[in-house]
Order: C-alpha cells, then structure tokens, then sequence
C-alpha cells in the first residue's frame, strides 16, 4: 500500500484520535531478544551530549543504517515492524496454505485475500478487466442526478471523489456516533502543494500533472487526451484545494464542528441532493451531521452545477484507478509508486510484492490477522508490566498537575478528574470484529480489496446514531504505534509496540521508563494538549479551563512554539512551531512524566548500579533517545515538514531535552553547550 494515502478501513483515524508516530514500516527481520537494552556501538561519543544528544546516542546507528532502497525513511519503529512483517508473513503463508478452512473463518478469509494478492500472473493477465463494470457505470452518466448516484456509489466502496464521510463520536455528545463530511477530494497530500509558490511545490505539481496524464494512457486513452484529461482533474482538484482549510486549521475541533440536520443541510448547500446522496451510501435517516468544513462544503456544492459532466466523468475515472492502481497488474502499481514514493519521497525501490499484499490484507482484515499475531507472539505478563508502568505513570501525571504553579485550584481539580476517568487499553481488543459475512476468494486481488473496502464501510456507517462502542479499538493489535483518543478519553497501546526497543519485560527500570514510559505519558499527556485540553473527562469538547489557566497555557505553548520554530532542518527549513504543536507539548510532557514516574520507583527501590559506566538517569535519556532514531532521504523530510505533526525524530529529542532539569543534572549540561536553555526560556507545562 502506498503510504501516503490514507488508510481505508481507518479513514479518520487521525481525526478521533492522536497517534504516537506517522509513518509506514519494514524491511527484512531483525532479531532483537539478545540484543542489549542500549547498545553502545549504536553510540558515536565524539558527541558532545551537550550539543547534539540525538547524535550522541544515534550517530554510530545512523552511519550503519543508510535508508534501504524501498523506504523513504527508516526508523527504530520500522526496525521492529521488520520483525512483526516476517512474524505475519508466516501466519498468512499458513492461512494461505490451508485450501480446507471453514468459509467465514479467519484463516479462510486472511489466506485468501493474500493468495489472491500473491497470484501476480492472474493479476497481470487480467489487468483493468476487474473494474470494467465501474468504468463502464461512469460512462454511462448523463446528468447531475447520475453523477451524484455514483458519487454516492464510489463512497460506499471506500473511494472518495470530491470529499469524505465517515462515523464518528458527537463532539459534544460522545455516547453517539453521527455521520461526519470533510473535506477531500485531491489526489496530492496536502491543499498547500496546490496552492504554494515554492519550487518545491511547483515540482510536484508537474510531477503529478504528469503522473495523472500516464495512467490515463495506461488506461488506454492516446497522449493528447491523456494530456487533456490530466488538466481537467487538476483544474477539479485546484479548485476543492483553494476551498479546503489549512492543516493548522484542521487542527482546531471548535471550527471543525459544525452540526446541520438533514433539512439544514439541504437548505444550506444547494446544489447536491443530500437525501439521496445519504440513501446512497445505505444511511437513509442520517440524523443531525456534522460538516467539518463549511465553506469547503458551499464549494463543492456549486462545482455540481458547474463543472461540465463530461468533466467529472473523467475526474470520476481518475479517481477509480488512483484508489485501485495498488492492486492491479504491474504497470499501474509501478507507476504509481514512481509519483507518490519516488517524486514525492525519493523511495528508489518498491517494497517486495509479500509486503505490499501483507499491508493490503492488514489494511482490509485487521483484527483478523491480529487475532492470530496475538495468540503467537504477545506474552500474557507483557501486558501485567505494562499495567504497573501505565499506572505509575497515571500517579506520576497526577502528582505534576498537583504542584503546578500556573494553574488554579478549580482547573486542577478538574484535570485530576479526567486523569482518573482517562481508560487504559493494552495488547489487543477483548472483543474481536467479525468478519463472516465478507466475501473474498482467490479470483481478483482488486475485487477483493473492493469488496472488503464496501464491507468496512458499510461496517463503519452502521454505527451512525447508535451509542458508542467502548470496546472498540481503531488501531490493529499488530501495528507498531499507539494513541490517546479525546473522545473516548483512552490511551491505547497495541501489542506490536510492546517490544525492543520500546518495552522489554526484562530490561532495567530506567531503560523502560525512557522508552515505552515516555510514550505512555506522551499519550496521557495528549489529554491535556492544545486539541485535548479543550474535551472534557467524558470525551465532549466542552471548555473546562478557567480563562486565567487559558492564558497561562498559551504562554508556555508559545515558548514551545518558538522554540521549535527555531529548530533548523536542512539548512534553510524549519520546523513548523505551531502545526506540531499537539505533539511537541507530548513530547516534552511525556519526559517530564516518565522522568517524575522513575523517580518514585528509584526513591521507593534504591538506585540500582550503573550499567555500562552510565547511571539509571542517562540510560533513561539515552533510551528516550534511541526510540527516534531515524535515517530519512532529503524528499521525505521536506514532504513531513509540510505535511506531518510530528516534528522529525532529531527534533524530538534535541528540541525537547532542553526543557528537561534531569537533563541538564544527568549529562553536566554547561551554560555553553549548544542545547542549554535559560531557566527562563524552558517550557514548563506538564
């Protein structure tokens, strides 16, 4: 699958929740049990750790590991989905190979799906032939009516021309789901590619210019119409993109929530039938519907009447082979992966076909792969440890906010509260979804992934104006990540995470509360954020701080604004202080945190010896440091600093230390040294 697109069966995942780290994974299996916690070849300490701690740390390991050939970037996070790729490799050959498993089982289903996608000479054979009958309902539209029925149709099969609906918890009611619409449309990443004046930017839009002009010949239109056809989708796109709000805009929940009834919205957006377009998409009685963004929505609208039909028919099929190229015969996928990896990430190599068919099978059949992952490969007593780390690091939190010195009486209280309200889910769900009713077989990999893109769907818009699920989980038990969800106001760690380097059941205390500890009070952390502060302990965007804590709040995250505004990034970039505001207030919190957290344990059970010459406070910093280590290619770290919230893996370290006291006592840390910071000048938040 190409990174870059948004997931399907997890659409909005970044809309309801807050993820650790953004990004793709894997390449060929590592074997870490017998490795050291902290590796000290890994070390280049020609570094001085008062001038660039990262590299402290890091620099050996990154003049050892350059970024393979098939990555953009490759990371301490890629290094263990090394492992779990190989681990789930094994499952699905075995499922694969198991031609007698009940239908509607798991195995079924997961071995299926990836023997079809493994299959690469029916594939080729059988090319675009699989979605002729999509084409040809395209082509067969004549009027407004028919381009918003099959606007409605592609929804429902998880391709999403013009914008997104999806289900999510009410912003301001989290016991119910309601149906939501964003913004979308583009087939680049981001609105600003469009729109900006940079070379960089000019670049891509070229590049895709171009792109789009060469799977409309591969789709056997000549050159010139190719060309044509490649100008009509852009001027499409340019114009949702000029309507769509900034990233930093997307960022704020208040603007974001805008909720109409189904006659409002009527009234409101003239132009589009949203009563059919909602029976379409199998929600006849959608209830009150939030639009993310209004102005975006009275664009579109207007676009139906005044785009020629023609026109969106072609943005139509643009959109059909961009959502499908990953499963068809090699000439889309190649293509495909020359723009969105190699222009747009500077990838050089595609990943093996077994990795992109083991992503496509995860991405259609999550828990039914991870089922299984879990059964063989997650340890009972990991989840125990990882219990007793969580709530020493929820007393750990309650104790910072208790001594604050910048908020109030009242407003503490309050936090507290949702601290203890806050729920922990660790490893895997307790109830599994079911799958059953999908229906995949060996015949076409692209049907198959069409098929399941429907069921996850529908799966999804089901939920509309129903109480919510707390059981469920929005993030597979075999992904190596975690996040905190506002509205479910939970912290949720999948099992693939709880491994080396981040959680060893067996490591000492200081390694694992630099690590998986500082992630923990990263997401808890993500509660009391720029974007999480504003929900209260029942998940409802509801402001629950004092205008006086406002204001105190917003005078430290503007020291951290600049501070990492500051932070230069291949010479003449930097990062953007305030798009990755959310997670730079967890960075520097979770340290904090986790730091407060390994004190409690050291007071409590004796500070234990040093360890290669390195004392319990440094192996906590030089693993908080190892966590993001990372090679990344030029393109790459241009696209995130546009793109991504997360600021890049040397600025969560170097960024954040400075803010830390026990980093300045563990490392002698000198008013010279390159990441001294004035007492004055330190961010003091969490």
């Amino acid at each position: 699958m190409n990174c870059l697109k948004i997931s399907k069966t997890a659409a909005f995942i970044s809309v309801i929740a807050i993820l650790l780290f953004a990004g793709c994974s894997g390449k060929n299996k590592k074997d870490m049990t017998n490795e050291p916690a902290i590796d000290t070849a890994n070390m280049d300490k020609t570094v001085n750790p008062g001038a660039d701690f990262y590299s402290y740390v890091n620099g050996n390991w990154i003049k050892k590991h350059p970024v393979p050939d098939e990555f953009s970037r490759y990371s301490a996070f890629d290094v263990l989905q090394d492992k779990n790729y190989t681990d789930l490799k094994s499952i699905l050959e075995e499922s694969a190979a198991d031609t007698k498993a009940a239908a509607g089982s798991e195995t079924k289903q997961t071995g299926d799906f990836y023997a079809s996608g493994m299959d690469s000479t029916k594939i080729e054979k059988d090319g675009i032939t699989p979605l002729k009958g999509e084409f040809d309902m395209i082509d067969k539209i004549k009027t407004n009516d028919d381009l918003q029925k099959e606007i409605a149709h592609m929804h429902r099969n998880g391709i999403y021309p013009l914008f997104y609906v999806y289900a999510a918890q009410d912003e301001k009611n989290s016991e119910m789901i309601i149906a939501n619409l964003f913004q979308g449309g583009i087939g680049l990443p981001d609105r600003d590619y469009y729109l900006s004046t940079d070379a960089r930017s000019k670049e891509i839009r070229e590049a895709y210019k171009k792109h789009v002009a060469s799977m409309f010949e591969l789709m056997g239109d000549d050159k010139t119409i190719a060309e044509k056809a490649a100008k009509t989708v852009f001027d499409i796109e340019l114009k949702l993109a000029t309507a769509s709000l900034t990233r930093l805009e997307l960022r704020d929940p208040i603007a974001n929530y805008n909720k109409y009834t189904p006659e409002e919205l009527k009234t409101k957006y003239k132009g589009y039938d949203w009563a059919k377009y909602f029976e379409g998409i199998g929600l006849a009685k959608p209830g009150d519907i939030n639009v993310g963004q209004p102005k975006f929505f009275e664009k579109q609208a207007k676009l139906i009447g005044e785009v020629k039909i023609e026109d969106w028919k072609i943005y139509l099929r643009w959109n059909l082979i961009h959502s499908e190229a990953p499963y068809l015969s090699s000439k889309f996928v190649e293509e495909n992966f020359n723009f969105y990896s190699k222009s747009l990430s500077g990838k050089t190599k595609m990943q093996p076909r077994w990795k992109r068919i083991l992503n496509a099978t995860n991405d259609a059949l999550g828990e039914a792969v991870g089922k299984v992952f879990v059964s063989k490969y997650f340890p009972a007593e990991s989840k125990t440890k990882m219990l007793e780390l969580v709530n020493n690091l929820k007393a750990s939190l309650k104790e910072r906010i208790q001594n604050l010195s910048w908020m109030t009486d009242v407003t503490k209280k309050q936090a507290i509260a949702k601290l203890d309200a806050m729920t922990v889910k660790i490893g895997y769900p307790d109830k599994w979804r079911d799958y059953s009713k999908l229906v995949v077989n060996r015949d076409s990999y692209v049907k198959n992934m069409m098929a399941a893109d429907k069921f996850n769907f529908e799966f999804m818009i089901s939920k509309v104006n129903k109480p919510v699920d707390r059981t469920e989980w929005h993030m597979s038990p075999q992904t190596v990540n975690a996040y905190y969800s506002p509205n479910m106001n939970e912290i949720v760690f999948p099992a693939a995470i709880l491994q080396p380097p981040f959680f060893s059941k067996d490591a000492d205390d200081a390694v694992n509360y630099g690590a998986i500890g500082v992630v923990i009070g990263h997401e808890m952390t993500h509660g009391f954020d720029d974007q999480g502060r504003l929900y209260d302990k029942f998940g409802n965007l509801n402001d629950w701080w004092t205008k006086e804590d406002s204001v105190n709040f917003a005078k430290q995250t503007a020291i951290l604004i600049e501070q990492y505004n500051n932070f230069k990034i291949l010479d003449t970039l930097h990062v953007d202080g305030e798009l990755t505001l959310g997670e730079n207030i967890a960075d520097v919190g979770g340290v904090i945190v986790a730091m407060n957290a390994l004190k409690s344990v050291i007071k409590k059970d004796g500070e234990p010896k040093q360890i290669d010459g390195f004392t319990p406070y440094q192996r906590f910093f030089m693993s908080f440091a190892q966590v993001w280590r990372m090679s990344i290619r030029d393109k790459e770290l241009m696209r995130r600093l546009k793109e991504d919230v997360h600021s890049p893996g040397n600025a969560r370290v170097n960024a954040v230390l400075p803010n830390i006291p026990e980093f300045y006592e563990a490392f002698g840390i000198k008013a010279s040294d390159k990441l001294f910071l004035s007492v004055e000048k330190r961010a003091k938040i969490w």
